[in-house]
Order: C-alpha cells, then sequence, then structure tokens
C-alpha cells in the first residue's frame, strides 16, 4: 500500500464519520497529499489546501484527528505539514476524485510497516524553554523538568498531570521526551495519544495481531508518555493491555508520564486496579494560568511569530482568553489572518471587532462570590451570613471572605456587612485563616483552585 492509497482511506474515514457536519467537510475536501519526505528517524507528510483560510481552520479543528488517523497506519515517527497551494475551480474539483497522477503514485510508493518497532513522534517545538511558568502550573513544571533529568526515581513514577483541555499538559509531556532524546540518547520514548494505543489495540485484535502489538509497547521503550489517557475508559480489552503495559513499565522501573483532563478517580469506567496504579506515584494540575501568566504567554508566542502587538491589545486578548491557553493562541492567529487579509495594523479597534463574539466577561459581585462558594460547598448563601460554627459553614465562609478580598475592592468592614455583620477582626482571622490553610490544607487548597477557576471563567482575571 502505498502512501496515496493510505490517505484516501483516512480522507474517506474522516468524511463518513463526519457526514453530518458539512462545514468540517468543505474545508477538509480540498485537501491532497503533495508529498512525503523523510526526515530524521520519520517522515513529514506535505497536505495541500487551496487557500490560508483553509490551513488555519483545519490546524485548529482538524489536525488531531488527521494525526489520530494516519497513526493507525503508521507506527513510525511523522509530522503532517499543511501546505497552500492555490488551485482554480476545476483542480479543486479534480483533486476531490480520488484518481491521481500515475507519476505521483510512483513518487509516494513507499512500504509502510504496520505497529514495527516506533520512535517518538514528539514536537520539537515543546520544550522547557518555551514552556511558560506561572503559579498555575509550577508545580507540574518542576516535577516534570525534575523527571527529565532523571528518569524512573520511585516517588514521581507514575507521573499523572491533570487539567482542563488547553493547559499545557500535552506541552509538558513533549518537553520530557524532548530532553529525554536530547540527553539520554540511549533511551527509547514512546509518546502517544491514549486514542492511538486504543486504535491500535482494536485494529490488533482484529487481524489477530496482539503478539506485534504487545512487543511494541512492552519491548521496544523504556520511556511511556500517555497522553489523553481519560479515553482508556472505552473498553474493557484496552483497559487490560494497558495495565499490563503499565505493570510492565513499573517492574523495569522505567518512567511513565500520563495526561488527563481529570483525576484518576474521577475517569468514569476506568478500572479500579489502573486508577490504583495511576495514583501511586505522584499527580501533579494544571489550572487556567491568572492574567500575569496570560500576558507572559502571549507575549512570548507574538514574539516567536514575530507578531507586532501593542500592549492594549495584549491586555485585551489576555483578559477575554479565559478557557484555555488553546483559546489564547487562536485569538491571537485569528487577529493576525484577518489583519493580513485586510492589510491593516493590528489594533485595539481591530481585535475588538474580530473577537467580539469572545468577550464575555463580566464584573464579578460579593453575591456571586458567595452563590459560588455556596453551590460547591453544597451549602445555602444565607446560612454563610449566619452565627453557625458547624465545620462545612465555617471553611466555606471563610473561603468566601478570602476570595472577595482577593477579586474585589471592598474593605474589611464591607465584607463582614455582606456575612451578616459580621466584625472586621472576624474576616481578618477568616483571611489569615485561609492563607495558612492554603499552605498546609492539601483539601483546602484543592476547592480553592476549583473556585479560583471559576472565577477566571467568569471575569478573565
Amino acid at each position: 500500500m502505498n502512501f496515496q492509497e493510505i490517505w484516501q482511506q483516512i480522507k474517506q474515514s474522516i468524511i463518513a464519520k463526519n457526514s453530518h457536519n458539512q462545514p468540517l467537510i468543505m474545508w477538509f475536501n480540498p485537501t491532497n497529499l503533495e508529498d512525503v519526505v523523510p526526515q530524521n528517524d520519520g517522515y513529514v507528510f506535505k497536505v495541500s489546501v487551496p487557500t490560508a483560510l483553509h490551513q488555519y481552520w483545519i490546524s485548529q479543528n482538524l489536525l488531531e484527528i488527521i494525526t489520530g488517523e494516519l497513526a493507525l497506519y503508521c507506527s513510525f515517527s511523522f509530522h503532517i505539514e499543511l501546505v497552500v497551494i492555490k488551485q482554480d475551480a476545476t483542480a479543486l474539483q479534480a483533486n476531490d476524485s480520488p484518481t491521481n497522477d500515475s507519476r505521483e503514485e510512483d513518487k509516494l510508493s513507499r512500504p509502510t510497516p504496520v505497529l514495527a518497532p516506533a520512535r517518538d513522534s514528539l514536537n520539537p517545538e515543546y520544550t522547557f524553554s518555551t514552556f511558560v511558568v506561572g503559579r498555575n502550573n509550577e508545580f507540574a513544571h518542576a516535577v516534570s523538568y525534575s523527571i527529565a533529568k532523571n528518569p524512573g526515581a520511585e516517588n514521581y513514577n507514575p507521573l499523572f498531570i491533570y487539567g482542563p483541555t488547553g493547559m499545557g499538559k500535552t506541552h509538558l509531556l513533549n518537553a520530557v521526551g524532548n530532553h529525554l532524546k536530547e540527553h539520554f540518547s540511549n533511551l527509547t520514548i514512546c509518546y502517544c495519544s491514549a486514542e492511538r494505543f486504543l486504535n491500535e489495540c482494536i485494529s490488533s485484535i482484529r487481524r489477530n495481531e496482539m503478539y506485534k502489538f504487545r512487543k511494541k509497547y512492552r519491548e521496544n521503550f523504556q520511556v511511556l508518555l500517555m497522553d489523553d489517557v481519560q479515553v482508556l475508559n472505552k473498553g474493557q480489552a484496552v483497559q487490560e493491555e494497558f495495565f499490563h503495559t503499565l505493570n510492565h513499565f513499573f517492574e523495569k522501573r522505567q518512567q511513565v508520564i500520563v495526561a488527563s483532563d481529570r483525576m484518576p478517580k474521577d475517569i468514569d469506567g476506568l478500572e479500579d486496579r489502573i486508577r490504583t496504579r495511576l495514583e501511586w506515584g505522584l499527580i501533579a494540575d494544571i489550572q487556567m494560568p491568572d492574567l500575569e501568566t496570560r500576558v507572559a504567554i502571549l507575549r512570548y508566542k507574538a514574539e516567536m511569530r514575530a507578531i507586532q502587538l501593542p500592549s492594549d491589545v495584549v491586555g485585551y486578548i489576555a483578559r477575554i482568553s479565559k478557557t484555555s491557553i488553546r483559546q489564547l493562541e487562536g485569538n491571537l492567529n485569528k487577529i493576525k489572518m484577518f489583519a493580513e487579509l485586510q492589510g491593516m495594523p493590528i489594533s485595539l479597534e481591530l481585535a475588538k471587532k474580530v473577537l467580539a463574539t469572545h468577550d464575555d466577561t463580566r464584573n464579578l459581585t460579593m453575591d456571586d462570590v458567595q452563590k459560588l462558594v455556596a453551590e460547591h460547598f453544597k451549602v445555602r448563601v444565607v446560612d454563610l451570613k449566619t452565627r453557625s460554627r458547624t465545620q462545612p459553614l465555617v471553611i466555606a465562609r471563610q473561603i468566601s471572605m478570602y476570595l472577595i478580598k482577593k477579586h474585589l475592592d471592598k474593605s474589611l468592614v464591607e465584607i463582614g456587612r455582606a456575612f451578616g455583620g459580621k466584625d472586621h477582626s472576624t474576616v481578618i482571622n477568616a483571611i489569615k485563616r485561609v492563607e495558612d490553610q492554603l499552605s498546609t490544607n492539601p483539601d483546602i487548597k484543592s476547592d480553592f483552585n476549583e473556585l479560583e477557576t471559576v472565577i477566571h471563567n467568569l471575569t478573565g482575571v
């Protein structure tokens, strides 16, 4: 089977799976496989698109899907490059057909090993030097860097990184892999998504080739880096293989790092024996960065891409990009592309015009904080304003006061008045109590971080 045949199968598969999604089909249909170029220990798949808009849309919405499909056929390292090649209408129609020039087929006819010993497919741009550290990720970064310097350390194996989508988990996995690749050349590294692991397992079962699958993951690597591990809750057979793969690495004291959008205990359908093993080592979370860190990330990404951003534009994008780092970069890309297409310099007026639909931030009130905290701790707002000293209410009341003091310009007297007329000394004691608990009580810190994330999502700061 040659690469062009593989591409056509991938294309047909993606379109069939998304037949209900006409916008996706519209953007994806004009793509073609132009060339496959050997590079280092893998290949670069050059995929042509007719316009820069196609290039941007596919990179933001389809690239991971294409990569996942391609991974079913290619167990070697590969990278997809979207290349803009303008085509007229006739060419676009012709390219939608699976028919290809015979010379092109000859050029792309290279053997494709399936489930052969694979090398890592790390993104070389994701390194520790390109990772912006803030309060939201400093622990996960520090542990990841320590592992990269000393893989297999018992206390850090496995490392489980969790946090919402688009916060930098994939970046850290790749950073560890790239550091190990540079400084421990004797180690073979397996970096893959859990989706790829799942698909390869299912494919191997269907082909009656499980021996190849097991050999690949259990004999060819000394480091396992797996992303989006939460998807492995889909099948018992896949979980069985994952369980034995984990055991194999642990028995040999080989490093395992996995990432997920939730903690092991919160992954529905995950077998207890897998959950227990994932909790053996160290768990590190990544939360939404605060405004200061988002500004730093945005400035760094703009500098790397030679984009001139006025300070007021940086502040505006950082303020409204409140759900993920991926959204932050996506908003930067939208402004850059719109400015280039319109031939205009980037300004605050332009940014507000392009991102108007994304700006849904609002001012936070004391009532908002009280409602958020009451909902989180499953108590009533009215009870926060009483003199009840039951433990759940005391903790909820103190955290409410702390959050109001941190995020709102309110005096101690105003805060006390909002809680049933408490005096300012009560508020001071509550704030000090929370400060002490944040450094000593992991449960309080976890509750606080969750509430902070909700507030970030509401206000963008």
